[in-house]
This record gives structure tokens, sequence and C-alpha cells, in this order.
């Protein structure tokens, strides 16, 4: 009984520890108002140097251009997916950079109606001659329009979880990426062109835990207990990062193409150029799971590896022994690459049968992910291997030599642009019962091998086209 008890006690505290973040964070009273949240964008573009001088825009209305309504299970809504206060939140922006000046364009009619009420109201009450000719200021207007909208709302471009259950007790974790995706430009006025276009996106994370257990602890006596949490990043929040984004995008936009300065001068112009430039190139190397896009355009590769063999044969004593290989790879592609691989292994049947080979192989491999830091990679391929020992044996003598293939996989992680180490195993069948010095049984010995190596790549395609 008692190392049910505290298996049980172990589980209720794991239990317990996993809820926490439910509980601490369960609304147990109603909370005040408070000062809406900002963004990691939002200090950004606060931090901003000071424009030269501030620049006049008008908003009409930045919408949601893509119509698409919540996503329930159950029955049918009417409620968008996302805000439709997005000219509000772009108007907020533009103040907290210091960098526009933003006008009242959304409900233009609403200030004509009430200036109009203002007239009105001074040529009816007011007596004196100086009071009645005293007049409204005039509007401003705007020298850049901003248009543009939400224009894609993607649910589920990345779902996945995982989850285990052992005798009534377990738990699972599930998660959920949507996008959005705004475009922003700036129009000129006066001519009508359209001066710059900038595009933001930003993922949305779902996120759901819950642990449980449900189980007999005693006859007649059933133990049910449950937590978890659901996690929904707000929409409005990505949507405001994202509008913020863009109109720090379009202020370094006009600044690298001159249509606008710094208070500071053209070094502080020149300095966020610079760091604007590096953030380009960073983000045309990301792919769309924000997987960094690696250029791997070397033609050429040298493998060291080292590690254990292991032989299949008609012995059941098989023992691991030692693996030393050396491969050239050539890339046709970038998915496709072919070379040739030369082992030096011992495979060790019996503490009294251990043998030195030699093994020489031409495969093709494919890699899985050829511009991510880690991808997975196959191979296959063909060759012979050779009896390398001094001594004769009872099957085998100096110099034998046997056919064999070879199937593999590994994963490579890139740790510099010509250096990366490399995981792999494969399994090697032969054309001959020999290979333990025993012949015997119906089919022929096989054997594995396993390594870990460093790869040294060279001869960049860049350089050889420069050269053409």
């Amino acid at each position: 009984m008692r190392p049910l008890l505290t298996k049980l006690g172990i589980l209720t505290w794991f239990v317990v520890l996993s809820g926490c973040g439910a509980y601490f964070n369960q609304p147990i009273i109603n909370e005040d108002a408070r000062i809406a949240e900002t963004t990691s964008q939002t200090e950004k573009l606060i931090e901003l140097p000071a424009p030269e001088k501030p620049i006049v825009v008008g908003v009409y209305n930045f919408k949601d251009q893509t119509g698409q309504y919540k996503n329930i299970e159950t029955g049918s809504t009417f409620s968008t997916a996302v805000t439709q206060g997005a000219t509000t939140i772009l108007i907020k922006a533009l103040e907290d950079s210091k960098w526009f000046t933003p006008i009242e364009r959304e409900n233009f009619g609403n200030l004509l109606n009430e200036r109009n009420i203002i007239r009105t109201t001074r040529q009816e009450y007011l007596k004196s001659d100086d009071e009645r000719n005293q007049k409204l200021s005039p509007l401003l207007f705007a020298g850049i329009l901003l248009e543009g909208g939400i224009i894609s709302y993607d649910t589920n471009i990345l779902t996945g979880g995982v989850g285990a259950r052992y005798f009534g007790a377990g738990g699972s974790s599930q998660y959920r990426q949507d996008r959005i995706t705004i475009y922003l430009r700036a129009v000129s006025t006066s001519t009508g062109e359209i001066l710059k276009t900038v595009n933001v996106s930003k993922t949305i994370l779902s996120q759901a835990v819950d642990v449980g257990i449900f189980r007999y602890v005693k006859f007649q006596r059933l133990l049910e207990a449950e937590t978890g949490f659901t996690k929904n990043e707000p929409t409005q929040l990505a949507v405001q990062e994202a509008i913020e984004k863009a109109v720090q995008l379009l202020i370094l936009e006009g600044i690298k193409d001159q249509l606008w300065k710094t208070v500071d001068g053209p070094e502080a112009d020149t300095a966020l150029i610079a760091q604007y430039t590096e953030e380009m190139e960073l983000e045309s190397n990301t792919s769309l799971y924000e997987r960094k896009f690696l250029e791997n355009d070397y033609r050429h590769t040298i493998n060291v590896s080292a590690g254990l063999a292991y032989v299949d044969s008609d012995y059941t004593s098989g023992i691991l022994d030692y693996n030393f290989e050396l491969t050239y790879k050539f890339k046709i592609i970038d998915r496709f690459n072919i070379g040739i691989t030369s082992q030096f292994f011992r495979l060790n049947s019996t503490s009294e049968t251990n043998h030195w080979w030699i093994d020489e192989t031409l495969f093709a491999e494919y890699t899985v992910l050829p511009h991510d830091r880690l991808t997975p990679f196959a191979y296959a391929g063909g060759g012979f291997m050779l009896f390398a020992d001094n001594s004769p044996k009872k099957y085998l003598q100096r110099g034998d030599t046997f056919l064999t293939l070879k199937f593999g996989a590994g994963l490579e992680y890139i740790v510099s642009d010509k250096v990366s180490f490399v995981l792999k195993g494969d399994w090697n069948p032969t054309f001959t019962d020999k290979i333990d010095n025993e012949i015997r049984g119906r089919r022929d010995d096989y054997f594995f091998t396993f390594g870990a190596g460093i790869n040294y790549h060279f001869g960049s395609r860049k350089k050889d086209d420069n050269l053409n």
C-alpha cells in the first residue's frame, strides 16, 4: 500500500506544479481599468530619432480587407476575425513616432459639421463687429496620405502537440499559430505618386496544456483529477505590433530614399540606414516559419568521422567496435549530392573473431532542409568491402572482396559557412556469409556503422559564377 501512496503523492505534486500557471493567474476578483498594453515594437517606435520636421499626414481608412469571420467549432458568428479599428491604431502609432502630424480624415464629415455649428453660432449671437469678424483657424491639409490595410489573416499555419498517458494518468500540450499581414503605403497628395509601400507579417500563438489522472486507487475508490490552462495571444495586440512595425519601416525607407531626414543630421541617418539594411538582410534569409535561411552554396564537402561498427551474422554475441570514415561529396543541386566514402573498421563477432575491413562506397544523398541550420539527410549506395587482416582465416584471406549496399540517415548542424557537425548511422547488407569467418544459416551477413564527424565545405558556386 505504501508504494502506491508514494506514487500517488508524486503524481499529485506533479499535477499541482503543472497547473501553477493556471492557478496563479486565475481571475478571482474584478480588475480595475488600466492603461492599454504596449508592445516591444512601441518602444522601438518611440526611441527613433526626432525628425527634421514632422510630416502632416491624413488617414481616411485603414481597414480590414480580409472579410473573414471568427472560426468557431459549432454554429456561426458574425464577429470578424481581426479588429475593425485599425485606423485608430495606425493614428496612435503615427503620434507615438513623433515623425508625423496626423489630421482627422476618417470622420471628416463630423469635423465639418462642428465647424459649421461654430460659424453659425458666432454669426447669430456675437454682437461686436470684431467678434463677428472672428474666423475659424484654417484646416491643415495633408502632404501625404497613408493607405492600405490588413490584407490577410491565415489560420492554422502551424499546429501541433504532444501527449502521453499511462494507466489513466498523463497530460498533453497543443499549440496553434495564425498569421496576419498588413500593407501600408504613402501617397503624395500633390502628384498622386506612391512614394513607398511596406508590408509586415505577425504570427499569433495559442497554447493549451492539460494534466489529469483517472484510475482506481482501491476497490470502489476512483481518483479523478485534472488541471490545465489555455493561453491565446490577443489579435488586437498582434495587429497593433504589425502596424507599429510598418510605421517604423515607412520612416526608415523614407530616410533611405531621402524623402525626409532626422534632426541629428547625415551621420544619424547613415547609422539608421545601416541598421535597417542589416535587418533586411536577416529577414530576407528567414523563411515563413521563422527559420533562418542559409546560403549553403558550396559545391564540395570533405567529411571525417569516427564511431562504432556492429556485425549481425551467424553469431549472437556481436560487440561494438571501431569505425573510421573519410567522405567526399559533390553537390548537384541544393538537395542532392553524390559522393564516395572510405571506411576502415573492425567487426567483432566474438572476442576471438574480430577482423579489420576496408569499405569503398559510391552513394547519393538527399538533404531535406538544405538552407536550414539543422537538417536531416538520407543516403544510399553500393560498393565493396575488402578483408584487411594480415593473417588468413578459416574462410577469409587478405584481399578477399565482397559487394555491399549502404542505406543510412543522419543529422547535420551548421556552425559556420564552411563547417558543420554530423551524426549518422547506416545499414550495410552484404552478399556473402563469410564476414564473421563462419558459413552457417540461410542469410548473408550484414553490419551497421555509426559515426559522428565534421564537414568542411569549399568551392562556392557564387565565386565560380563571378569568374564566369
